[in-house]
């Protein structure tokens, strides 16, 4: 996509773009009822679609040597509500009846989704253009107590997807 393309966008289009690119990190995941704690690597690829309004990201997460957990992500934003969005599928296999939404507060992204299991919170830290760290909290349903889940720091290894991702 172009750079004449991507200044047609709105501002809050174009503050999806930071996710855009090949990204790779370590992640902590917390023991919870879906998995055990430890230690994690993970891979993002992220792409710009339909002129850049919408972020598309598959993510796989590899422990012990295979893939544990994977999503594909797409971003993006509603004018509407004033509010990003992130539709969510899994290899849990859970369908969102909703997606996540949330707001930028300066290089923070604060993501919120709630279903009958509990709410979900993401947190996106943009540290630099080519560094963000990420964390995922959950809340079951009927408790008030937010639980870790995943935080990891991830850094940029390419602007573009790379082919066989």
């Amino acid at each position: 996509m172009s750079a004449a393309s991507f200044s047609s966008l709105s501002a809050d289009h174009q503050r999806l773009q930071a996710l855009v690119g090949t990204w790779r990190g370590q992640e902590e995941v917390a023991d919870t009822q879906w998995a055990d704690g430890g230690t994690a690597t993970s891979e993002m690829l992220a792409e710009a679609q339909f002129g850049g309004l919408f972020v598309v990201q598959r993510y796989r997460q590899r422990r012990d040597g295979t893939i544990s957990f994977g999503s594909h992500n797409v971003f993006g934003f509603d004018q509407q509500n004033s509010v990003v969005t992130m539709h969510q599928f899994d290899s849990m296999g859970f369908v969102p009846a909703s997606p996540a939404t949330g707001t930028w507060n300066g290089g923070e992204l604060n993501l919120e989704r709630s279903s009958p299991r509990g709410s979900a919170r993401v947190t996106y830290i943009f540290d630099d253009a080519d560094t963000y760290r990420m964390r995922l909290h959950f809340k079951p349903a009927g408790s008030d107590a937010w639980q870790d889940m995943v935080s990891g720091v991830y850094r940029r290894v390419s602007p573009s997807s790379i082919n066989g991702f």
